[in-house]
């Protein structure tokens, strides 16, 4: 089989694209969360609602790459996925002109319908048109990708808001994502090994289920729920305790303390590394702890170790969603692309679970209460992943 190696030229585009695609979705995905508190201001809403600026894009990004993923089967990759770039930085383009809340909402959700066409097929295409030596290399780059868009977009938007406002952020963001899209077009190999299959609703819906009683992806799907739910409650509401006495710290600075997600670059590349060579479980429960450890360190009220529990937490995140996610990719023996839009789907799903109940959280018991949250979300994540090394164990035998 023809796969793309490593060291090679397509290797090089392919991983280029898929970064820049993973960049600019994310860029956009996220350019909400550092205005939570910008929000609550603006538009004289609650943090829990304001939470729902970026909840209601990722729970109808989920559901939507159910579907789009599904689609993808029959329909190709490569089309889809350029397509939902270009519809995704046209619409930030029109939310930067959202006239009140509601609309603002309204196209968040529609954003979150188009956003599904590339986080839902980009993980197939890796484990299609990839050497499987170098899939987690691969999968580990265009994770990072992942976190230099979500970084992007939050220090675009946060210094945006305080030299000019929130609007201006977003027209910025809608922009670079328009160049982004033409480079991901160019750079991005057309698939080889993808083989279109007749859209039949009926063994698609058979395909689902089969992928669903695999406990071991079962098992996958829920520690996406999981350590989603986890990282993007913290992030939620990290912002809002910073910009509180007795940090009182800028919109600005709350933006760029997102750089941190430069930690997690490189720890999706590693671990998705080592997890070629250690294993997966042994690493996928290493990045488990080192996210508990991080968010116990985040309770101390000195700043500077605040930060260094923020960055510990992220370096274990993305570590542990590369294993879990190119895992689901090895595993899955049929349909790949919409194994790997159920496993998205949980994961966003968490996202907006976690993201908008921790607003309850933050709200009657402050900064411990997300913590508790977190560490229970963490606690249920080791039970899982204890099992699923049992489940295969078990069908090893």
């Amino acid at each position: 089989m023809d796969y793309i190696r490593r060291g090679t030229v397509s290797f090089r585009n392919a991983n280029l694209a898929l970064f820049a695609g993973a960049f600019s979705t994310f860029a956009n995905l996220y350019m909400t969360q550092p205005l939570l508190p910008t929000f609550t201001k603006v538009f004289h809403i609650s943090p829990t609602v304001a939470s729902l600026s970026l909840s209601v894009t990722t729970l109808t990004l989920a559901f939507s790459m159910l579907i789009i993923g599904s689609l993808s089967e029959a329909w190709g990759r490569k089309k889809i996925m350029t397509l939902s770039m270009f519809a995704g930085a046209i619409l930030t383009l029109f939310i930067a002109f959202a006239p009140n809340y509601s609309i603002l909402l309204t196209l968040r959700v529609i954003q979150g319908i188009v956003f599904a066409g590339l986080p839902a097929i980009a993980m197939a295409y890796l484990g299609e048109e990839i050497d499987p030596k170098s899939l987690g290399i691969a999968m580990g780059l265009y994770i990072s990708g992942n976190t230099i868009g979500g970084l992007g977009g939050r220090i675009i938007v946060g210094t945006m808001t305080d030299l000019f406002n929130w609007r201006i952020g977003m027209i910025a963001i809608g922009l670079i994502s328009f160049i982004v899209s033409f480079a991901f077009y160019f750079l991005l190999p057309s698939s080889k090994h993808f083989k279109a299959k007749k859209l039949n609703v009926r063994a698609l819906l058979h395909s689902l289920i089969l992928h669903l009683k695999d406990p071991a992806l079962l098992s996958l799907f829920g520690l996406g729920f999981l350590l989603m739910g986890s990282f993007v409650t913290l992030y939620n509401y990290i912002g809002f305790q910073l910009v509180e006495p007795p940090f009182s710290l800028s919109q600005t600075i709350v933006g760029w303390i997102f750089i941190i997600y430069l930690v997690g670059t490189f720890s999706s590349t590693w671990f998705g590394s080592l997890s070629d060579r250690f294993g997966k479980y042994k690493m996928l429960v290493i990045a488990i702890v080192i996210m508990f450890i991080g968010g116990i360190i985040t309770l101390e009220n000195h700043l500077l170790l605040k930060i260094a529990g923020i960055a510990i937490f992220t370096f274990g995140f993305f570590g542990g969603h590369s294993i879990a996610s190119s895992w689901v990719g090895r595993r899955a023996t049929h349909d790949k692309a919409q194994a790997s839009s159920l496993y998205l789907f949980f994961y966003y799903v968490g996202s907006s679970v976690g993201g908008t109940v921790g607003g309850i959280f933050w709200t009657v018991y402050g900064w411990h209460g997300i913590i508790g949250m977190i560490t229970s979300f963490l606690l249920a994540s080791f039970i899982l992943a204890f099992y699923l090394r049992k489940t295969l164990h078990e069908q090893a035998l």
